[in-house]
C-alpha cells in the first residue's frame, strides 16, 4: 500500500491556482512555509507579505501562484482531502466485509494525523491543525456557491460521496447516507477542535477518541 501511494500524485482542481506550486522549488517552498506560518499566526494574520519574508522572496512571486490567500487556503484544504481520499481508497480496497470497510474508512478520516515521508515539503500534522482550526473559512464565504460551481470543492464532496456509498453498502435502506457521511467528516474536525480548545464540552478525551465516538455512533445507527 505504501509503495502504491508513493507513485500517486495529489491533484488539486487547477482553477484554484494560477501556477501549480508542485512544478517548481519556489512553489513547494510557498506551500511548505505557508503551512508553518498559518499554523503559527493563524489565517487572519497571515499575509503574502509575511510569507514572502519567510521564504526570502518577493510578495509578487507568490501572486504568480495564487491570486489571494483565500485561494491558498482552498489549495491546502483540497490537497489535504485528496491525500485522505488516497489513503481511504488504498486501505479499504481489499476489505470484503462492508461494516469493517466502513469502520476502517471512519478511522482514516477521523484519526490523528502523522507525518507522511513521501511529501517532504508538507508537514501533514501541521496541515491537519490548519484543517481543524481554519478550513471552514474556505467555504463560509459569500462566494461559496460560485466557487462550488467552479469545482473548487470537488475533492471534499467526492470523499463524502465515497463514505456515503460505504454506509449504504452496510444498510441499503438507510435514508440519510450523505448526511451521516458529511457529519462524520465535519464532526470529526469539530471534536478535535473541542478537544484542543473546549475540552469541558466533549467526551473525546484521553482514550476516548473521535474515531471511537463515530464508530460507535455509526454502528448503532446502522444496526
Amino acid at each position: 500500500m505504501k509503495d502504491l501511494l508513493s507513485v500517486l500524485k495529489i491533484s488539486v482542481p487547477d482553477k484554484i491556482f494560477i501556477k501549480d506550486p508542485e512544478t517548481s522549488n519556489l512553489g513547494q517552498r510557498i506551500i511548505e512555509q505557508s503551512i508553518i506560518l498559518i499554523n503559527e499566526i493563524g489565517f487572519e494574520n497571515f499575509t503574502f507579505k509575511k510569507l514572502g519574508t519567510k521564504i526570502g522572496s518577493n510578495e509578487s512571486s507568490i501572486y504568480r501562484y495564487f491570486e489571494s490567500k483565500h485561494k491558498l487556503l482552498l489549495y491546502l484544504s483540497s490537497w489535504y482531502w485528496a491525500w485522505i481520499e488516497y489513503q481511504l481508497v488504498i486501505e479499504t480496497f481489499s476489505i470484503s466485509n462492508d461494516l469493517e470497510k466502513l469502520k476502517t474508512a471512519i478511522l482514516i478520516v477521523t484519526r490523528t494525523i502523522k507525518v507522511d515521508s513521501k511529501f517532504s515539503h508538507i508537514n501533514e500534522p501541521l496541515l491537519y491543525r490548519i484543517i481543524v482550526n481554519e478550513s471552514f473559512k474556505s467555504y463560509l464565504t459569500k462566494e461559496v456557491d460560485i466557487e462550488n460551481k467552479e469545482g473548487y470543492f470537488e475533492i471534499y464532496k467526492r470523499l463524502i460521496a465515497r463514505l456515503e456509498q460505504m454506509i449504504i453498502a452496510v444498510k441499503p435502506d438507510y435514508k440519510y447516507g450523505l448526511s451521516l457521511a458529511s457529519t462524520i467528516l465535519e464532526g470529526s474536525l469539530h471534536q478535535h477542535f473541542l478537544f484542543e480548545h473546549f475540552p469541558s464540552i466533549t467526551s473525546c478525551k484521553n482514550e476516548e477518541t473521535p474515531t471511537n465516538f463515530f464508530i460507535h455512533l455509526v454502528t448503532k445507527i446502522l444496526k
